[in-house]
């Protein structure tokens, strides 16, 4: 197989400037019956689609991308496998959950002429180095947990346009998570801890934003290393601040860290909040016993909440991995999948020898034009800056510390709103 016309593209566009793919040329190439302004991929007869993804595969934080990539497997296998009559080529690459990993993930898949889309990341920071990659030579990455706001922000950079996301922005989890704390809690004061990442530090800064917006306020934000781990410095400041609530959305390691030394700091607040990525039994784990009692707020996963068909993704997930899913953003990953499936459907033009082209501007439009679908993690509509997914308010407890009784809804167990 060979993709046609990219590399004569890419020549053309270095003479017309920077922001060329952005902005789409007004001239088009044509492979087959299929003209496009970007670049057509064709697919042989008999020869594979070939997808991409990239996630954490190792380390702490495993379990947030192996999660997403095993519930993309999960819906090629409920589509047998094919798209428009070619068997599906997974090619996955492990982004380390970083913007060195996300760089040299986004790198790799970007190498491959024959790549029509993308799948990732689960972390933002290897999104944000990774999408304008793949973008640049005319591939579209939809995102599956990467949830910093700047990545669909109005004003996003044209490197972007050919990212969307199927998870929420963190943009609304601020707002639900100051609600919470500063109405239904009570809260009036919090410090904040980020660790540097897109992630973290975003959804710290509009937490603030929004906390301060109701009449609250954050008498302390801290940073941190996602390496580090003495927090008691760190922690004996936040003491001495005597804030309400101690709000710290990062990974595993650190978090783990924080959570089994919170205890030891005397006057620091005992109500500590973490976010999404905790939502793992190594949290478990890194926390030890002080991860009893300890709360995350997180997208509403209860039955009620998700999709109706969701009871049958995590029946195939366990059919097929024997366990349980092992973080909480695979509904979003399954829906990232069937967008990019149905967008590829729509546009793929097949000739009469059984050849398929995928014009790459033309799935990107069709990605960001689909139809609003019922998905896994809700009603699932994208808007012109690729923001697909909404966000559920709730809050989970953990009530045990053994790291195999890990299960969303029952450890942690959701205790807002009240079931």
């Amino acid at each position: 197989m060979k993709a046609f016309g990219f590399a004569k593209w890419l020549a053309a566009a270095s003479i017309l400037g920077a922001g060329a793919l952005a902005s789409a040329p007004a001239f088009a190439v044509k492979v087959g019956p299929v003209d496009d302004p970007i670049g057509v991929v064709k697919v042989a007869k008999g020869q594979p689609v070939i997808i991409g993804g990239y996630w954490v595969l190792s380390g702490p934080d495993t379990a947030l991308g192996l999660d997403s990539k095993r519930a993309a497997e999960v819906y090629w296998d409920q589509i047998g496998g094919k798209i428009k009559g070619h068997p599906i080529k997974f090619v996955v690459e492990d982004d380390l959950c970083n913007a060195e990993g996300g760089q040299t993930a986004g790198t790799k898949l970007a190498a491959n002429q024959q790549m029509v889309g993308a799948l990732g990341s689960a972390c933002s920071s290897a999104s944000t180095a990774a999408a304008p990659i793949l973008w640049k030579q005319g591939i579209v990455d939809i995102c599956t947990a990467c949830t910093a706001p700047r990545l669909t922000a109005a004003d996003r950079s044209k490197d972007f346009d050919g990212f969307a996301r199927t998870v929420f922005s963190d943009a609304e989890q601020a707002k639900g998570d100051a609600n919470w704390m500063y109405n239904v809690m009570k809260w009036k004061t919090a410090a904040t801890i980020h660790d540097g990442s897109p992630y973290a530090q975003q959804l710290a800064a509009e937490f603030k934003m929004n906390f301060e917006k109701l009449g609250g306020k954050v008498i302390a934000a801290e940073a941190i290393s996602p390496t580090d781990v003495d927090m008691r410095a760190v922690l004996t400041r936040i003491a001495t601040a005597k804030a309400d609530v101690l709000y710290y959305p990062i990974f595993v390691a650190a978090g783990g860290q924080i959570t089994r030394q919170a205890k030891e700091i005397p006057g620091l607040t005992k109500d500590i909040i973490s976010g999404g990525s905790m939502m793992t039994k190594d949290f478990i784990t890194a926390s030890g016993d002080n991860i009893v009692g300890m709360r995350i707020t997180f997208p509403d996963v209860s039955q009620e909440a998700l999709g109706k068909e969701y009871p049958k993704l995590v029946a195939a997930y366990k059919k097929k991995f024997g366990e349980a899913p092992i973080q909480g953003f695979h509904a979003h990953a399954y829906d990232a999948a069937k967008l990019l499936h149905q967008a590829i459907e729509k546009v793929a033009v097949q000739d009469k020898d059984g050849n398929t082209y995928i014009g790459r501007k033309a799935l990107r439009d069709a990605v960001f034009n689909n139809p609003q679908f019922e998905g896994m993690s809700g009603p699932i509509k994208c808007d012109e800056h690729g923001q697909c997914g909404r966000f559920k308010f709730a809050v989970y407890q953990f009530n045990n510390a053994d790291p195999n009784t890990f299960e969303t809804g029952k450890n942690p167990k959701k205790i807002y709103p009240a079931q």
